[in-house]
């Protein structure tokens, strides 16, 4: 499997100097023995981060519109044949890489993790956020005649060639959102895979339930029709 291709992790981030070299090498661990990249998206951090991941090999370039925009241009750059989207904070395990990767490998076009199947699970949501995400999700269901079971969660991998035909437009939080409704229109062939989302280790969380919930909502209104 993976014969020929090439894998690309890509990590947004800002001021993660705390937790980048574990993620980094948490990667390449898991990784060992497949061609892979590591670009980090980084967002003008004033922390160690950029050093720390370009002492450990990693690709930098920087783009500080908002965490979308980031993951986009990030997503767009990457040399990879399969895509991985993956968090900064240590919050998606890596040892969960190969089942994202292979499950395109086999001909899947996106691979979305899921806390909210059986095998998944969260440490990082308290009741207020897991109210929005299955308003959310129930949301992208009943309009688009999706059958997701979770939503905001940036643990994702792609086939190149259909992160192309997904054409993302938004630049903030509401990123992952699009996703998932852009692959429904466009039926795409995706599937979920059990993730277990673990508590930030150190540094601050950038999502804001409420404002960036309303933009995840305001996603959603914008894309029916």
């Amino acid at each position: 499997m993976l014969k020929g291709k090439r894998v690309s992790i890509v990590i947004p981030t800002l001021d993660e100097g705390k937790n980048i070299a574990k993620v980094i090498k948490g990667v390449n661990e898991v990784l060992e023995g497949i061609d892979h990249e590591i670009l980090i998206v980084d967002g003008m951090s004033t922390d160690s981060t950029v050093s720390i991941a370009k002492r450990l090999g990693a690709r930098v370039i920087f783009d500080s519109v908002g965490k979308g925009h980031a993951l986009r241009e990030g997503l767009a750059k990457a040399h990879g044949d399969i895509l991985v989207s993956m968090d900064a904070d240590l919050s998606n395990e890596p040892k969960e890489l190969r089942l994202l990767i292979d499950s395109i490998d086999i001909g899947y076009d996106i691979c979305m993790g899921s806390r909210f199947i059986t095998g998944g699970g969260t440490e990082d949501m308290p009741a207020i956020r897991k109210f929005g995400n299955k308003l959310f999700v129930t949301l992208v269901n009943l309009i688009f005649g999706s059958h997701y079971s979770d939503m905001c969660y940036g643990y994702r991998s792609f086939r190149k060639s259909a992160f192309k035909k997904l054409d993302l437009k938004e630049n903030g939080f509401g990123i992952e959102t699009e996703i998932n409704i852009n692959a429904a229109k466009k039926r795409l062939k995706v599937i979920e895979i059990p993730s277990n989302e673990k508590k930030r280790v150190a540094g601050e969380a950038k999502l804001r339930t409420f404002k960036d919930g309303a933009t995840i909502l305001k996603t959603i209104i914008k894309n029916v029709g």
